[in-house]
């Protein structure tokens, strides 16, 4: 800006040669300054003792300025002289003495000639001291010197500046000038001019650079013969005219630094107000946020409660469509909110342990409903390379996923929807992975926009190396790469520029069509950045898009591999073990459709053999060399292979063994409505798109008729109606507002907890006062008279006194129910979820937080975790 500024107001200052800023930093100061700037201070003398050509200067070389109380280095300047930046000028002898008495007087001071740097021109430099404060005329030297912020300095080239003024004066005969320094009258300093002697017909004029204490002078003769005496008279006038000139323009360069001064004492004004504005409207945005999110906790509460009760099916569909907007309003609230702080910078991510093939199979739970609706295929599959369990954000990589594939089916009508996961170690290592969709070989048979065009330009694919340099020197990080492939819309050519800009769509016509607020890409840009990633996309109007992003996440050490390795091998037995040893027929002509189905079944611990038709399939089971457990078709064979009801007359007169189940896989309930062929144990399992390895195990249960009656749905908490992890709990609820009490009571109550409410922090305090009944607490955050978090600190320090009584022996255990360490788990409930942060909970003695409006299933998750052992005790 600086260099901007000085350039364009340079015609004001005609005869300078630049302008640059000199700040003062003190020796303490210096470490921290030179960490801030990216250089070292240089030093300059070293450069007036040993002069080097312009061609060869080089500030880089130059060697750290020595030890000193205090420096000056320059570090604004205009273009035409920056390479003096980094040098300190209280290092150079000239400079140095003019900045000592610049400073001390408050006034202009200018240097004796000297060479400038680089040019080794001679030249002198009007120097200006800059103050934190107006000082008044009357402060003394000490005083000027604790209020200096820094100099500013005017380079005059003495060279140019006459050369300049000469051009002005031109005539038919040749003007010979010389500039001294007079300030030593018996040695005076040679500025400008040759040292040719005069034939005593030369004009002397006093020059005065606004410097009282030095002196010059200029001297000025024709080169020939001595002119006529109106030419001396016309002389004369022209160099007075220069004396003038010169005046003026000190006084306007003077006059110019004061207005810089002003306007940059304006400028940081004006910072100082733009920085309180953004602190206002994040507490503006906090503010807002809980005052919505409080009474949307007791809309969505209550709705939930509704649903409960004995509705008929018209108001059952009207409490459904209602919370469903509650829901929507909700999440809408959250992606502005994640917006304002991408804005300031206070959105972080959290490092815990997290299953990713649970959280696609979620997104999937999630979207699936849409899919159907529309007849849309929607898959996922995973490589095998791809740990099990990583380390990172679940909630923030959930919130990309989820963005990507909603988009892809608010836009998509047929086909399919895709998403991949490899590591980029896979997708750099084998070709087959970009290529192995063609527009002849996808999941539907559509064509698509080719995926690798949608990582052009990444990093991570650059001969430069992985995006993340951490990557190839630590084994514990894994680098994934996500695309997510529709046969949607596409993009149109022209609004591709603002795909990830914030509140922007695609055209009106969208917005009206599709609606959204246009920020999901915009936060999802940001996301994959914060997790060292990148994102891009490829599309085709009438064809779809593609968009792709990598995410560098942790691996799980190995101690703590191996325990969690235990636990997913424990779950997933409890759920495969039924399978171990079974074998499927797949039966699917598009590869890339069986490879997928092929990965869910695998899952469950299942071996598959796939074929891609009815012959090849009865085929390998008629050989019976291996027993095929379950067929599985795919509907478009069923529906279009002619050789159907052979297939499975063939399969009635099977001679060996038990026949196969049969199990169809459909995208929509609609498209299996037509009339089966077959009855009996011969008719087809219908097994609903998209699979996940959850809805296929219960499928498979159900109709094999092995493991339990029950499987979790996507590993989701059982409803309350079919156990009480919660009976013989005793919870205390603390919130002013008595909607959010009934709702979070009638929520914990399905559970089976015994729950007490109480509407202030002192009550909570006295409830929680050793010896209690009470196993955990939700405490509200805002409330009038104690904030929860008050009341918290005020419990840890209560039960803090008494643990240390106990154990010191002032106090009796068995007063207290036997019991030497109180600590009773303390979870905040809050509604601003831009203030109350997970660390701040921690630092007041909470356990945790859950934010509104929640859910039942989320408060007993949250307070679940201190009861582990009566959790398992009960399943």
């Amino acid at each position: 800006t600086f260099a901007r500024y000085t350039e364009r107001t340079a015609f004001e200052r005609p005869l300078t040669s630049g302008v640059a800023y000199a700040v003062r930093v003190l020796h303490s100061e210096r470490e921290q300054f030179e960490k801030q700037q990216g250089w070292t201070i240089k030093r300059m003398d070293t450069l007036e003792q040993t002069p080097v050509h312009k061609d060869e200067y080089n500030p880089e070389a130059l060697e750290p300025s020595p030890i000193q109380k205090e420096y000056a280095p320059v570090i604004f300047a205009q273009d035409t002289i920056s390479h003096v930046i980094s040098i300190d000028v209280l290092s150079g002898k000239e400079d140095r003495e003019n900045v000592l008495r610049a400073r001390a007087s408050g006034k202009g001071v200018l240097t004796a000639p000297f060479p400038l740097l680089k040019s080794n021109r001679l030249g002198v430099i009007l120097t200006f001291t800059i103050y934190k404060t107006v000082l008044p005329p009357s402060a003394t030297p000490e005083e000027r010197i604790q209020a200096t912020d820094g100099y500013l300095g005017g380079v005059f080239d003495i060279e140019s500046l006459v050369e300049k003024l000469l051009q002005q004066l031109a005539s038919k005969q040749t003007i010979l000038v010389n500039v001294y320094d007079i300030t030593t009258s018996l040695h005076p300093i040679s500025m400008y001019g040759s040292n040719v002697s005069s034939d005593g017909l030369q004009h002397v004029s006093a020059l005065n650079f606004g410097d009282p204490f030095r002196k010059h002078e200029m001297r000025c003769r024709f080169k020939h013969k001595p002119p006529w005496p109106w030419l001396e008279m016309t002389t004369s006038i022209g160099i007075l005219v220069i004396a003038f000139l010169l005046g003026h323009i000190f006084h306007a360069t003077v006059n110019r630094i004061a207005k810089v001064e002003d306007d940059c004492h304006e400028m940081m004004e004006l910072q100082k107000r733009a920085e309180a504005a953004d602190v206002a409207k994040s507490q503006f945005l906090a503010t807002v946020s809980h005052e919505i999110r409080t009474p949307m906790n007791g809309v969505l509460g209550m709705l939930h409660m509704l649903m409960d009760t004995d509705l008929d099916v018209p108001q059952q569909d009207y409490v459904r469509t209602a919370q469903g907007s509650g829901k929507a309003l909700v999440s809408l609230i959250n992606e502005v909110l994640d917006e304002a702080k991408i804005e300031s910078g206070k959105l972080e991510l959290e490092a815990v342990q997290f299953d990713l093939r649970a959280i696609l199979d979620d997104v999937l739970s999630l979207l699936s409903g849409k899919s159907q609706e529309k007849g849309v295929e929607l898959a996922v599959y995973i490589s095998d390379r791809v740990p099990e369990m990583l380390i990172g954000d679940p909630g923030r990589f959930r919130q990309i996923i989820t963005n990507l594939m909603g988009n892809s089916i608010k836009f998509t009508e047929t086909g399919h929807i895709f998403v991949t996961v490899h590591l980029v170690e896979e997708v750099m290592e084998s070709i087959e992975i970009e290529t192995e969709l063609s527009s002849e070989n996808t999941l539907s048979g559509f064509p698509v926009a080719d995926r690798r065009q949608s990582w052009e330009g990444f990093r991570t694919f650059s001969q430069d190396g992985p995006a993340c340099p951490l990557l190839s020197l630590s084994s514990d990080l894994v680098n994934i790469i996500v695309s997510v492939e529709d046969t949607g819309v596409g993009i149109p050519l022209e609004a591709r520029s603002r795909v990830f800009t914030p509140f922007m769509q695609v055209g009106p016509s969208v917005s009206r069509m599709h609606g959204g607020t246009g920020i999901g890409l915009s936060i999802s840009k940001c996301l994959v950045g914060l997790m060292n990633g990148e994102i891009g996309f490829s599309s085709f109007p009438r064809i779809g898009s593609t968009f792709t992003f990598t995410a560098v996440l942790s691996n799980v050490g190995s101690s703590t591999g191996e325990h969690i390795n235990q636990q997913i091998n424990n779950q997933s037995n409890s759920v495969s073990s039924e399978f171990r040893g079974m074998t499927a027929l797949l039966v699917d002509p598009r590869p890339v459709r069986a490879k997928v189905s092929r990965y869910h079944i695998q899952r469950l611990r299942i071996h598959v053999e796939v074929v891609p038709n009815l012959n090849q399939g009865f085929s390998r089971i008629d050989s019976g060399n291996t027993v095929i457990n379950m067929v599985l078709i795919e509907q478009e064979i069923w529906d279009k292979d002619s050789g159907l009801s052979l297939f499975i007359d063939k399969l009635r007169n099977l001679n060996h063994g038990m026949p196969p189940k049969l199990f169809l896989l459909s995208n929509s309930i609609s498209s299996t409505r037509s009339s089966f062929a077959t009855s009996g144990v011969y008719t087809p399992t219908i097994i609903m798109k998209p699979l996940r390895a959850s809805m296929l195990a219960a499928s498979l249960q159900r109709a094999m008729g092995v493991g339990n009656t029950w499987n979790g749905h996507n590993g989701k908490i059982p409803g309350p109606s079919l156990q009480k992890p919660l009976l013989g709990r005793n919870i205390l609820v603390v919130d002013d507002n008595s909607v959010n009490l009934l709702v979070a009571a009638a929520a914990l109550k399905k559970y089976g907890a015994d729950v007490v409410c109480v509407d202030s922090g002192k009550k909570a305090i006295s409830l929680l006062k050793p010896p209690h009944k009470f196993d955990a607490c939700f405490m509200d955050i805002q409330m009038p008279e104690m904030d929860g978090f008050e009341a918290t600190k005020r419990i840890r320090v209560m039960e803090l006194n008494i643990n240390n009584c106990i154990q010191h022996g002032e106090l009796s255990a068995e007063l207290y129910e036997n019991v030497s360490d109180w600590h009773v788990p303390i979870l905040a409930m809050t509604a601003d979820v831009i203030q109350a942060t997970h660390e701040e909970c921690l630092r007041c003695g909470m356990d945790g937080y859950v934010s509104k409006p929640f859910e039942a299933e989320q408060l007993y998750r949250e307070v679940s975790r201190f009861f582990q052992t009566a959790s398992s005790q009960t399943s």
